[in-house]
């Protein structure tokens, strides 16, 4: 009897030791109009099913800086924003990972800057004093308006930006309260309802001016990855594993982009437009995704030579370390 307790304790223990380390965690995050991140359609394809981590949708981010804010208040657990305003927000003083690439920018997903048929605006040069709207200040659409400038000799700060909501872009620019709307790479789905409706026409777009590139990040707090290395592993794992689902299945994604704007109240006709998410096989960043804006934000003078370097940023799967993979 005792000898049975012995092997029976024994097995318990090798269990236990065999059985996974995941405690059960909640994230909180805020999402986009019109859009789904990678680990919101992880979670909807069940890939994090039996790991302990479940999400709380806990309201919508006007654009990716409002997210960071968040992060960094402990309001929320995951923040998502363009690769400048990731930087500027790391160099103010928040201990920020770029986990994983959210979007990328390609031939298949990019932003787009469109004005009406009528318009005289015909290239970049065109654009010097005209309001154009952004769906926020301080992130990728405002970046690449003063790069697009820059790169023609020309004052970064020479168009006037507006915030107008990704789903009133469309609006904004018929009507005539402005003259550039800027379709974000993530906004895709509003892209395509705009342009079934006609009389608009593409001006530039973001590959023109940075080429393919990472257009954003999806972020954690350092402090987070530390306390918490095997679900911050599993959280990027599985999410990269949606986005190369997302590739592979795109009719099947626009369908659950469908189902979950309507679960959300949102017009679920525009998931028909869903393009990608323009991300490299297998969710990867290589530094030349965080290096290229480290470069501007150096020649802007917002970040002090060698104040930021790619390597501290890009997080290495399980830790809070810096990836060592240079994929192109």
């Amino acid at each position: 009897m005792i000898a049975t307790l012995r092997i029976l304790a024994a097995s318990t223990a090798l269990a236990f030791t065999l059985s996974p380390a995941w405690a059960d965690v909640n994230l909180r995050y805020l999402s986009s109009q019109g859009g789904l991140s990678a680990f919101e359609l992880a979670d909807e394809l069940g890939y994090f099913e039996g790991t302990g981590i479940t999400f709380e949708n806990v309201g919508y981010a006007q654009g990716g800086p409002a997210s960071l804010v968040a992060l960094a208040g402990g309001s929320v657990e995951i923040g998502s924003a363009a690769t400048a305003a990731v930087l500027n927000s790391i160099a103010a003083g928040n201990d920020f990972v770029a986990a994983y690439p959210s979007n990328g920018i390609n031939d298949e997903a990019q932003s787009v800057f469109y004005v009406r048929d009528d318009s005289p605006i015909k290239s970049v040069a065109d654009i010097v004093g005209k309001t154009i709207a952004v769906n926020t200040l301080g992130a990728h659409l405002d970046y690449v308006v003063r790069e697009a400038l820059h790169q023609k000799g020309l004052p970064e700060d020479s168009a006037n930006l507006i915030v107008v909501p990704g789903p009133q872009l469309e609006q904004v620019l018929r009507s005539g309260q402005v003259d550039v709307s800027a379709f974000g790479y993530w906004q895709t789905t509003f892209t395509g309802a705009a342009l079934r409706n006609g009389g608009l026409r593409a001006v530039f777009d973001d590959t023109d001016v940075l080429g393919e590139i990472a257009g954003g990040f999806v972020v954690l707090r350092r402090d987070w990855i530390e306390a918490h290395p095997e679900e911050a592993r599993i959280f990027v794992e599985q999410s990269a594993r949606a986005l190369d689902y997302a590739r592979d299945h795109i009719a099947e994604t626009r369908q659950i982009f469908a189902r979950v704007l309507a679960e959300r109240g949102e017009n679920a006709d525009v998931a028909q437009y869903f393009a990608g998410y323009g991300v490299r096989e297998g969710g990867l960043a290589v530094d030349h995704d965080i290096q290229f804006w480290i470069d501007v934000l150096e020649r802007e003078g917002a970040v002090k030579p060698g104040q930021l370097t790619a390597k501290d940023i890009l997080y290495v799967t399980g830790d809070a370390r810096p990836r060592t993979e240079a994929k192109s």
